[in-house]
């Protein structure tokens, strides 16, 4: 197996100057807590300045509104997968293990980036910002689904289930992580990661 290269999961935001305590970074990181509490649509800015204790102006002193976080957290999410999409895509190794680095990468992303993946995969289409997203995403997924093709005609993959239906379900596994995993369980992200592929690529039952 090829040497493994980290994904940089440390991304902060573009900082602007406010008050103490309240820079951009942190003010993002409570409005996707709220984001994740109430829904996108059932958050508003009161509840944001509520939470953080300032008056809705320290919040429009970082960004014009409500929308400009929900653009600043889905892309925190999507940059982290596809900057995994390129080290793998990058990858002189024959489209299987490309395919397994990336999977390994984007747990390493998700585990990382909790929050803002939660809110990736709860984005439903109603605003452009969440249109976006979404269509960054879906070419993620088109990514997915190619190397799982090339991998097919390679001979590593089974040939009698579908290329995308396999990456759905692949990166369906991967996402419901998000579901119960949490920053401070005794499994580590290397180890889920693990458990992932050794689920993913060699299939739970014993061969004798």
């Amino acid at each position: 197996m090829p040497e493994q290269v980290t994904v940089t999961t440390v991304d902060p935001a573009p900082r602007r100057r406010g008050r103490p305590g309240y820079d951009l970074e942190a003010v993002l990181r409570v409005a996707v807590e709220v984001f994740n509490e109430r829904g996108y649509d059932g958050a508003s800015m009161e509840d944001l300045s509520k939470r953080l204790g300032i008056a809705k102006s320290g919040i429009y002193h970082h960004v014009s509104g409500k929308e400009e976080l929900l653009r600043l957290a889905l892309d925190r999410a999507l940059d982290g997968l596809w900057e995994a999409a390129d080290l793998a895509r990058a990858l002189d190794a024959p489209a299987i293990e490309r395919l397994e680095r990336l999977v390994r990468d984007a747990v390493g992303v998700l585990a990382a980036r909790l929050p803002y993946v939660t809110l990736l995969l709860r984005v439903r289409g109603n605003t452009d910002v969440e249109r976006a997203a979404l269509a960054r995403r879906r070419a993620f997924d088109a990514l997915v689904a190619s190397l799982v093709e090339e991998a097919e005609r390679d001979g590593d993959i089974r040939p009698d289930i579908d290329p995308k239906l396999a990456a759905r379900l692949l990166f369906g596994t991967v996402n419901s992580i998000v579901e119960w995993y949490r920053p401070a369980s005794s499994t580590s992200p290397s180890a889920l990661a693990d458990a992932v592929c050794a689920i993913a690529f060699d299939g739970l039952r014993v061969r004798r």
